[in-house]
């Protein structure tokens, strides 16, 4: 995942926008094939970014 981060990072996004442009493919994909949601999910979480605690405060 952080290659694909990294890659839209060199093409001009925010670290920010990369991670949400993930997150946006995420969900697609996930209303797209619902049959594969979990795999889906346990895909995106395995490599995707960790959960900051900071984060936690902005809910």
């Amino acid at each position: 995942m952080k290659e694909l981060i990294d890659k839209l990072m060199a093409e001009g996004l925010t670290e920010d926008q990369a991670y949400k442009a993930v997150e946006i493919v995420k969900n697609f994909a996930k209303d797209k094939f619902p049959i594969f949601g979990g795999a889906i999910d346990r895909l995106f979480d395995k490599y995707g970014p960790k959960e900051k605690p900071e984060d936690d405060f902005l809910d």
